[in-house]
């Protein structure tokens, strides 16, 4: 890493933590471009200046309005991964080394003047193959997986320093687990044949719907990745009169309902739907491209997200609460009940407003500034979660504003809990109900005795071990099952309820 860079770096640290340190002395109100907005400006063109990965965390913090000020978020939400154009002659030599000196004769021709897009990654060009096949190439930047590789373990080691620092603040904010989730996340953007296993395995949960495509992979290494071309323009750029109303609301339905199952049933979901890598036509299906970032969630995560939207809807806060506090934990300050009360006041302004004004991901970003505050420690996927709510359904309302988020939830909601149900009803489900029940039982006569010795103290308060180890809270397999019943039960009253309508 040059001086130069690593200076920059620092200077975007320390605004960051002035910025910071001064959240809370700030008056409510200011000067619509005043010295406050001036230097999340700054900040904003400092991680552009310094790459992809550093535009990623930004736009990841524009999600977090507990860590960085409302300045800060509008700024950062402002971030774009792009890069002025670089000439072709910078690229050929990846083309060489990937594709071999003949790589020339793969394509009937390539548009080397007019890069289809630019970013600090990579450069895409439109091509023709040889049997006048449109197709996008995709070729990385030279020496950019270098660069970001060093800024990765650069950030790992601030965020360890960081959280030696600041111990209390690390407790109810894990900088470096959350820095993990963008590594995670990242990383197929480095490997086009990662990125090209996503769009494959995204190709296939796009085919059970009409309105939906995801690009061909025709060729993949680490550094070239040649695909189909999409059609139509980014869905930022679409003139809605070109469709007729059917097909609008029928593609930002389908776009949401697509994403609501990765979230909740495939649990892995593309995690930067930004306006820009949405691809829309008039008789055609969105396109969704750049499968390079993608979120990849767990079993228990992804119910508790669900359970958490449906306590949304139900007007529930106490449900809320408790559901938020599942997806992380309380540490060992936190208040819960003062956590309660805040989502007893904040989910009936949610409940109540029209469903064009409910946007999930704004929602989450609301909820997660409560319970950081409250000591509630949350899971660092909700922070790349968030992002990817936002961004979808802001996606969306380029073309079809007047969609009901809520509404294609609750049709949504039904198809999923099935399959949730379902798979709890698996084999291997019942293969791994059944080791847990051995390992309870193996696990029995310790426990007994436990509870022998505390009646004999007179100590009535139990104490659950599985495999000898202290467990503070709920078991992982009562709290499945809780939520198990819990989709069964939302299930048994929606159908109750379109039941009723029809």
């Amino acid at each position: 890493m040059s001086v130069h860079r690593g200076r920059l770096l620092l200077r975007v640290l320390a605004q960051l933590v002035r910025e910071e340190a001064a959240h809370a002395l700030r008056p409510p109100a200011g000067e619509p471009d005043g010295p406050a907005v001036r230097r999340a400006r700054e900040v904003r063109r400092a991680l552009e200046s310094l790459g992809p990965f550093y535009v990623k965390v930004g736009q990841m913090l524009a999600t977090r309005p507990d860590i960085v000020t409302p300045e800060m978020i509008i700024e950062f939400e402002r971030l774009q991964d792009e890069a002025s154009p670089a000439p072709f002659r910078h690229f050929e030599p990846v083309l060489d080394q990937e594709l071999g000196p003949g790589w020339a004769r793969r394509f009937r021709e390539i548009d080397t003047d007019n890069p289809l897009g630019t970013a600090s990654l990579a450069q895409v060009y439109r091509a023709e193959l040889p049997s006048g096949r449109p197709v996008a190439v995709k070729i990385q930047r030279p020496g950019v997986r270098e660069t970001v590789g060093a800024d990765m373990k650069l950030m790992g080691r601030l965020s360890r320093f960081a959280a030696r620092r600041a111990p209390r603040f690390n407790e109810v904010i894990d900088i470096e687990s959350m820095l993990n989730v963008v590594f995670d996340a990242m990383r197929p953007e480095l490997d086009f044949v990662m990125e090209a296993r996503n769009m494959t395995e995204a190709a296939k949960a796009a085919a059970d719907f009409d309105y939906i495509a995801v690009p061909e992979v025709i060729d993949a290494t680490g550094r070239v990745l040649v695909q189909s071309l999409a059609p139509g323009r980014p869905i930022r750029e679409a003139d809605r009169d070109a469709f007729t109303t059917e097909e609008r609301k029928a593609i930002g339905q389908d776009l949401l309902a697509f994403m609501y199952r990765g979230y909740f049933v495939d649990r892995i979901f593309h995690a930067d739907p930004h306006p820009g890598n949405i691809f829309v036509e008039p008789g055609h299906p969105a396109t969704l491209i750049d499968w390079g970032m993608v979120g990849r969630i767990d079993r228990p995560m992804s119910t508790s997200i669900l359970l958490l939207l449906l306590n949304l809807a139900m007007n529930d806060g106490a449900g809320t609460a408790r559901a938020w506090i599942d997806m992380g934990s309380a540490t060992s300050w936190a208040n819960t009940s003062a956590f309660a009360g805040d989502m007893a006041a904040l989910v009936p302004q949610i409940a109540t407003a029209s469903l064009e004004e409910l946007n999930f991901g704004v929602t989450l970003t609301a909820v997660l500034q409560h319970s950081t505050r409250r000591g509630i420690r949350t899971s660092p996927m909700v922070s790349i979660l968030g992002k990817s709510f936002a961004n979808i359904e802001g996606s969306i309302r380029h073309l079809c504003p007047e969609l009901s988020l809520i509404d294609v939830f609750s049709q949504e909601l039904v198809g999923i809990v099935t399959d949730l149900v379902k798979e709890s009803l698996s084999p291997q489900q019942a293969v791994r109900t059944a080791l847990e029940l051995i390992t309870a039982g193996a696990a029995a006569p310790q426990q007994l005795r436990g509870v022998t010795r505390d009646l004999a103290n007179r100590d009535l308060s139990m104490r659950m071990t599985l495999n000898g180890q202290r467990q503070p809270g709920r078991s992982a397999g009562l709290r499945d099952g809780a939520a198990n019943v819990s989709m069964a039960l939302a299930t048994a009253m929606l159908w109750n309820h379109y039941a009723k309508d029809r």
